[in-house]
């Protein structure tokens, strides 16, 4: 029978007694975030932390809360003997597993692999099939992943018993406190390859050299990335293969500047052509296009070329070319060509000095207006 001066565990954790384990969970980390001696280290308080890290080790047990409630005997005033396990804490804090971990498995996934290349801008934009070349993990072909030589299996850790953890008892000042660690014996597999695979030294995988093809699609840009599914590193014991992430690097062009999915140009032409009017042989992605310039073009004027840009990379069809046109003012004259430019001059009422005022079209100064508010 029950001693009567001992405290009723579930008035000391302030639960009913027909409360679900969840319930007695939640209540004792509250309780235990108030009373942990890391927040109020007085005499006091530890006291009572040990009565309800006692009575949670008694009711989170479905075997001693059985007994207790039959009135077993319980220990509860025992608290220099009592071994409160950090598993049972941490399963109050966390909501994690209050008893052993169990082993770790042998057989993992395999991690990510990410590799860059560099395309130029015409494959950036129209694609390009590649062959790439990378070094990673793979399946063991000697084992199949099993890491043992041929007709060997895994035995037992005699050590830990398959456990794959150990445990520990040490004192401190809230009594006997047990932590557990990973079989240094097993590495915490809970079993010991006995005869491993010559092959593979147990792991299950080699190092490698592959060549894999790829297919980069039109319109990518620097930073994006292919993902290539079960091409990254086989896992340990031939667990699944991770991805294979391949991150474009695009290198400049010689005289194309790229914008997103537009292209710019930047073209130099005589005052004269600019004037008169012409029609330029211009390189871009599709080879020579013929692009006109309207008579009286002035310098800093764009001229569109539609479609000829960069492919969408998704939805189709192609971005545009701007050409950007400058007007080359002659810096040095022979007395002939200055006689003919004094000669328009006087055609076109031009004095030396002749200026007029540019209405303001939202340009500079209407930028300028905006940025002061003027």
């Amino acid at each position: 029978m029950r001693d009567r001066f001992l405290p009723d565990l579930y008035e000391v954790l302030g639960v009913d007694r027909d409360a679900d384990q969840d319930h007695i969970k939640r209540a004792y980390r509250k309780l235990a975030r108030e009373l942990h001696p890391d927040v109020n280290p007085d005499p006091e308080t530890l006291e009572r932390f040990k009565e309800i890290t006692a009575a949670y080790e008694v009711l989170s047990d479905p075997a001693k809360r059985q007994n207790y409630d039959a009135g077993g005997e319980n220990n509860f005033g025992n608290f220099g003997n009592a071994s409160f396990g950090f598993g049972d804490i941490m399963d109050a804090f966390f909501g994690g597993g209050g008893g052993s971990r169990g082993p770790r498995p042998r057989v993992r996934a395999g991690q990510d692999a990410l590799i860059r290349i560099e395309v130029t801008l015409m494959e950036a934009c129209f694609g390009v099939e590649r062959e790439i070349t990378v070094e990673s993990a793979i399946l063991c072909e000697k084992c199949h992943g099993s890491g043992c030589a041929d007709g060997a299996k895994p035995s037992t850790c005699g050590i830990c018993k398959g456990r794959g953890e150990t445990q520990q008892v040490t004192r401190s000042f809230i009594g006997q406190v047990m932590t557990s660690r990973p079989c240094a014996n097993c590495q915490g597999f809970g079993s010991v390859i006995s005869d491993p695979c010559r092959e593979c030294a147990g792991d299950g995988r080699v190092r490698s050299r592959q060549t894999i093809p790829i297919k980069v699609p039109a319109g990518v840009e620097t930073g994006n990335r292919i993902q290539m599914s079960g091409r990254g590193e086989v896992g340990p014991g031939g667990g699944p293969a991770g991805d294979l992430y391949v991150e474009i690097v695009q290198s400049p062009h010689e005289f194309l500047v790229r914008e997103g999915n537009t292209l710019h140009l930047s073209l130099s032409i005589s005052m004269v052509a600019a004037a008169l009017g012409t029609t330029l042989s211009v390189d871009s992605l599709d080879g020579k296009i013929d692009v006109p310039i309207k008579p009286g073009t002035q310098s800093g004027a764009i001229i569109p070329v539609k479609g000829k840009g960069v492919t969408h990379l998704r939805g189709g069809g192609r971005g545009d070319l701007m050409i950007h046109v400058q007007v080359q003012t002659p810096t040095k004259l022979k007395k002939e060509e200055e006689e003919l430019l004094r000669n328009l001059a006087k055609l076109r009422s031009e004095t030396e000095g002749h200026f007029r005022l540019q209405k303001d079209d939202g340009g500079f100064f209407g930028k300028f207006k905006e940025t002061f508010g003027r």
